[in-house]
């Protein structure tokens, strides 16, 4: 079973000074021309499909530049708060596995047949 991936957003163009273009060119290893693009596109996608730490990360580093981030499940499009606290299992609609296989949510048992095997 493929594990759940996570985006990383830009949610709002917030402080658009020099340590948010480093942030978002760290993150993405845009030029700093590009990190400018994108903070003035925001909403805009920053990383795409990658684990949930990478995705936490670069959404706390981009927040700590004055960036306003988030990390969205790209499969149940459940979006993780901005404490990084884990999300309650019980809106996650994901056809592709069992709620508990998801990395962000609270559970940390499951009972379908993959993991009682």
């Amino acid at each position: 079973m493929e594990d759940p991936q996570f985006t990383a957003l830009v949610t709002g163009s917030g402080n658009a000074g020099p340590d948010a273009l480093r942030a978002v060119r760290a993150v993405t290893g845009l030029s700093l021309w590009h990190s400018k693009l994108l903070l003035g596109s925001a909403p805009a996608v920053v990383l795409e499909e990658v684990p949930f730490d990478i995705a936490v990360t670069a959404a706390r580093r981009l927040r700590e530049a004055g960036v306003p981030a988030a990390v969205r499940c790209t499969w149940c499009d459940r979006t993780v708060p901005g404490d990084e606290a884990s999300l309650d299992p019980g809106p996650c609609a994901s056809r592709y596995w069992p709620t508990a296989h998801c990395q962000a949510n609270a559970l940390t048992s499951c009972d379908c047949q993959f993991c009682s095997v």
